[in-house]
């Protein structure tokens, strides 16, 4: 049996965007399990996200305000199909990123992570997998929005997909 994973970070609601776009609630709607590495900024968006999916595990990250703070937690653990993870926020500066959370995550097979807006797929020396799906929402210095796909299957991550959003029109 596999598990299809959404992987989303930094939607920044409704600063960045009014909503999310269409696009990613479809992938809500099709995904076992959504992951959100936190800066969800409103409440409404984690309660609309909590309510769609079938299930979602979430992190805070350094934008989030004490009402998303009491709902979940800053560090978030889950094994999907054998499959360890781990999930954070932020994870520091790129520079030297895999052997520091290598060293904070000795005993993870993947560690999803938000905050730069930047996607990130790399193996840390132990062989973890770090993955950032970048934003939905806010492109920054980005060429497009992002968010990922995976799927989990017998102990190990089968597919890892970076998806990139159209431009938003007005």
């Amino acid at each position: 049996m596999s598990t299809s994973i959404l992987l989303l970070a930094d939607t920044h609601l409704p600063k960045r965007a009014k909503a999310l776009p269409d696009q990613v609630w479809r992938e809500v709607d099709a995904a076992d399990v959504v992951l959100h590495a936190g800066d969800w900024v409103d409440l409404a968006t984690f309660e609309a996200l909590e309510q769609r999916s079938r299930k979602l595990i979430a992190v805070w990250g350094n934008n989030d305000g004490p009402e998303l703070r009491e709902r979940m937690p800053e560090t978030a653990y889950c094994a999907l199909e054998g499959v360890r993870f781990a999930m954070t926020h932020e994870t520091g500066a790129s520079s030297g990123r895999e052997r520091r959370m290598d060293r904070a995550f000795p005993d993870i097979d993947v560690l999803v992570f938000g905050h730069s807006h930047i996607p990130w797929d790399t193996v840390a020396p132990s062989g973890m997998r770090l993955l950032n799906p970048g934003s939905p929402t806010d492109r920054r210095r980005q060429p497009h929005c992002t968010y990922m796909r995976a799927v989990a299957d017998a102990g190990a991550l089968t597919s890892v997909e970076l998806i990139r959003l159209p431009p938003r029109t007005v």
